[in-house]
């Protein structure tokens, strides 16, 4: 039996967040906090407990619970821009609790009323939820080999999960499997439970201390109670997709405006200007300061774009619909576009304008590349186009699944 990595798994003693202005205010605090130590964070691979306890002890992670389980129920909207504020500070921490948040967008979907409850409630109190979900080495991501199969009062699972966002810091790790009718099912496992094995491998040029890495599942036993039938989430028209998409590409958002404000920063403080410009300060450059004007432009755009699908998001909540669950996708596609190329480019353009001497390792600005490279591989932006295209020429209307 393998060991699972080693990490301070401290009990929860989160405070409540009642609405989305202090959902918003909090996020400004934590962000504050996990900004003074982002980049050390980057270069040693290294999370101190206590920064993850402060994140999750905030509030922040319980701010989707539906009000008739005691949360905030915080708007789609709201959700996206505490996660970009949060990950303008340190996105590899942004994305920490991004599956958690799905996570409990599949309890609101699929669970019963008890299970609502007993989840819900251990969110409220803190419980930070981990995925899963995908594996490596099947034909695309959906190709999923994780078994599931009766056991007495349970089930028992056997697999191998690659991708394990927050794996390392979670109480609790949702494990996806197919059972005997090859239909998706999302079991919700204590983190030291037997036959759960959390291997700390991950090993990217970006979002380093994500925890993105192996789950090892092995005759994991699970009770009935723990089991929700994802399945039917895109058996009929759910937000499940488009509300997963939202979350990601507001992570992509964070990234841009770190990416801008230290570009900024750099460019007022170290940068030197060109000869031919003729001025004393890179900051006075005027091709410097064209370029920083259109990435603030285009940074302006995007968020607008991520805003306008969270309302979308909302109006659909209520009663989603083949056509506002359309729409719903269609308006993350159209934001996820434009947070992936601000993303890449500002992450860019911050050493064009910096010159030379923002490479040096001293900086550790790559990280802001590095990050926006690897996280906007979560699934590629070039079908985005193809879905709104798909659906402006032929009237098809974008897949269900939790890319779209």
């Amino acid at each position: 039996m393998s060991v699972s990595a080693a990490y301070p798994i401290n009990p929860p003693s989160a405070v409540v967040i009642r609405d989305d202005a202090e959902a918003i205010r909090v996020a400004h605090e934590v962000a504050a906090l996990l900004l003074a130590g982002a980049s050390e964070r980057d270069r040693t691979r290294q999370v101190p407990v206590e920064v993850v306890d402060a994140f999750s002890n905030s509030g922040l992670w319980g701010i989707t619970v539906p009000r008739e389980y005691g949360g905030a129920q915080v708007s789609y909207a709201t959700l996206a821009q505490v996660i970009a504020i949060v990950s303008a500070a340190d996105p590899s921490l942004g994305q920490i609790p991004q599956n958690h948040y799905c996570l409990l967008e599949d309890i609101r979907l699929q669970g019963s009323h008890d299970q609502k409850q007993f989840f819900f409630d251990l969110a409220l109190a803190g419980h930070r939820f981990a995925n899963a979900l995908s594996e490596t080495g099947g034909k695309n991501v959906q190709d999923i080999r994780t078994r599931l199969v009766a056991d007495g009062e349970g089930y028992r699972i056997d697999g191998r999960k690659g991708y394990c966002t927050g794996s390392l810091y979670a109480h609790w790790l949702g494990v996806l499997a197919l059972d005997s009718e090859d239909r998706a099912q999302l079991a919700f496992v204590p983190r030291e439970s037997a036959g759960l094995t959390v291997v700390d491998d991950w090993d990217s040029i970006g979002q380093r201390t994500t925890s993105s890495g192996t789950v090892l599942v092995e005759g994991l036993w699970v009770p009935a109670f723990n089991l929700f039938p994802t399945y039917r989430s895109y058996e009929r028209p759910t937000l499940a997709g488009p509300f997963a998409q939202i979350t990601t590409a507001a992570i992509d958002a964070g990234i841009a405006r770190a990416a801008l404000r230290d570009t900024i920063a750099f460019v007022r403080e170290q940068a030197r200007p060109w000869i031919d410009a003729g001025v004393e300060k890179a900051s006075e450059d005027p091709l410097t300061i064209i370029q920083v004007g259109g990435l603030d432009i285009r940074l302006e755009a995007a968020d607008a774009l991520l805003e306008r699908a969270g309302r979308v998001l909302d109006q659909a909540r209520a009663a989603p619909d083949e056509a506002s669950v359309a729409q719903a996708s269609l308006a993350v596609a159209r934001a996820k576009v434009l947070t992936t190329e601000i993303a890449i480019e500002a992450s860019n353009k911050l050493f064009e304008l910096g010159g030379t001497r923002s490479t040096l390792r001293k900086h550790n600005l790559d990280r802001h590349w590095r990050n926006a490279r690897v996280h906007t591989l979560h699934d590629p932006v070039r079908w985005k186009y193809h879905v709104v295209g798909n659906w402006l020429l032929n009237g098809i209307n974008p897949p269900r699944h939790d890319w779209s």
